[in-house]
C-alpha cells in the first residue's frame, strides 16, 4: 500500500533541494546531495523549501497521530491527538490554502456524515485537479527531463487520494455507479494504481454484480506494477459474486484460496471487525498479514453486512464467518484477533 506521508515528505524535499542545486556544478551537487539525508533527519530548517513543503510536512505529522497513533491510545487521549492533529491541519492550510491533503483531513474529522462529506468531495473535485495539474506543470518546466516523472507524481498524490476517498466514500454511501466512475477515473490517471483503488473498485463491482467487470479488474492486475491476484480484496470479491449466484462449492473454494494466503487468519475471518479508515490514505499494511485481512474485511462490510441474519452479521458475512471456522477448526473464537485489537497499525 503505497501512500506513505513521511516517504512523500523526504522525495518532496529531495525535489525542492535538487532544484536549488541545478545552477551549481555536478561535484558541488553530488557533495551537498550526500547530506541531503542527515540534513532532512536532524535539521530540515536548514533545506530549502516553500511553504507547500512546509504545510505536507504538516500534514505527514497529522497523518502519524491519526493513522498510527490514535487507534491505540485510551480513550481520554483521543481528543487531545485530534485535537494535536487538527491544529497541524490548520497550520498547513494557512501556509497553503491549497493544500488539498490538510483541506480533506480535517473534512474527514469535522463531519462525521459519509454523505456530507462525499458532497464536499464531489463539489472540490475539478478545483482540486485542476490545481494539481497547474503545480505538475510548473515543477516540470524547472526540473531536467529525468526527474519529471517523479515530480508530477508527487504534484497529483492529492488529486489521486482525493479521488480515492471519494470512490471509498460513494461505495459506502450506496452510490455504486458514482464510486465505479470515481475508481475507473483514477485507475486512468494513475495506470501503476498508487492508491490501490482496485480494492475499492473489486467491491464496487461486486455490488454492481458486474462478474464480467471482475475478471476484466483481475486480468489488468499484471499491468498494475507490484500487485497479487491473490490479495485479501480480490478473493473476497470473487467469493461473494460466488455466493451471490448460489455457487457455494466455488465460494468455499475461494474462500480457503483465502485462508492458505492469509494462514492462520480464520479467526480475522469470523470475527469481521470494523476499524476506522485512514485520514491520510488507506493504513500501510504487511502484505499477507493478519493486519491486511482485518483492513480488507473492515471495507468489505459494504458485501458482509448486506441482508439480515440472526446473528447480527450479514447474510453473506455470517456464512463466512461459518466457512472460516469449518475450514480453520484451530481458529481462536474469542472476542477479537491479534490484528483486530492492534486496529491493523502496520506498526
Amino acid at each position: 500500500m503505497a501512500h506513505d506521508a513521511r516517504r512523500e515528505d523526504y522525495l518532496r524535499m529531495s525535489l525542492r533541494f535538487a532544484l536549488s542545486l541545478d545552477e551549481g556544478s555536478p561535484d558541488h551537487a553530488a557533495r551537498a546531495f550526500a547530506s541531503f539525508g542527515r540534513r532532512f533527519a536532524q535539521s530540515r530548517d536548514s533545506l530549502p523549501q516553500s511553504d507547500a513543503d512546509r504545510a505536507f510536512h504538516l500534514v505527514s505529522l497529522a497523518t502519524e497521530l491519526l493513522d498510527y497513533r490514535l487507534p491505540f491510545v485510551g480513550e481520554e487521549l483521543v481528543e487531545p491527538l485530534r485535537a494535536r492533529a487538527r491544529g497541524m491541519l490548520d497550520e498547513a492550510l494557512a501556509l497553503d490554502p491549497f493544500c488539498h491533503d490538510a483541506a480533506r483531513m480535517r473534512t474527514g474529522l469535522d463531519v462525521a456524515s459519509h454523505e456530507e462529506r462525499l458532497r464536499l468531495l464531489m463539489e472540490r473535485a475539478d478545483l482540486v485537479r485542476s490545481s494539481c495539474e497547474k503545480d505538475r506543470d510548473a515543477l516540470c518546466e524547472l526540473l531536467e527531463e529525468p526527474r519529471r516523472p517523479l515530480a508530477a507524481s508527487i504534484a497529483m498524490r492529492p488529486w489521486w487520494r482525493w479521488l480515492a476517498e471519494t470512490a471509498e466514500c460513494a461505495l459506502i454511501c450506496g452510490r455504486n455507479h458514482a464510486a465505479l466512475a470515481a475508481a475507473e477515473e483514477l485507475m486512468d490517471a494513475d495506470p501503476s494504481d498508487l492508491s490501490d483503488v482496485r480494492f475499492t473498485l473489486a467491491y464496487t463491482l461486486v455490488k454492481l454484480e458486474d462478474a464480467p467487470g471482475l475478471e476484466r479488474l483481475v486480468w489488468r492486475y499484471p499491468t498494475l506494477g507490484d500487485t497479487r491476484a491473490d490479495d485479501a480484496w480480490i478473493l473476497l470479491s470473487q467469493a461473494a459474486l460466488a455466493y451471490k449466484r448460489l455457487e457455494l462449492d466455488a465460494a468455499r473454494h475461494l474462500l480457503g484460496r483465502l485462508l492458505e494466503a492469509y494462514r492462520g487468519c480464520g479467526a480475522a475471518l469470523a470475527q469481521q471487525v470494523e476499524i476506522g479508515d485512514g485520514f491520510f490514505a488507506r493504513i500501510r499494511v504487511p502484505a499477507y498479514s493478519e493486519d491486511e485481512l482485518v483492513v480488507a474485511l473492515s471495507e468489505g462490510v459494504v458485501l458482509l453486512q448486506e441482508g439480515v441474519e440472526r446473528t447480527g452479521k450479514g447474510v453473506f458475512g455470517a456464512w463466512v464467518a461459518k466457512t472460516a471456522l469449518e475450514l480453520d477448526p484451530a481458529a481462536p473464537k474469542g472476542p477479537a484477533t491479534k490484528g483486530a485489537q492492534r486496529g491493523a497499525s502496520g506498526q
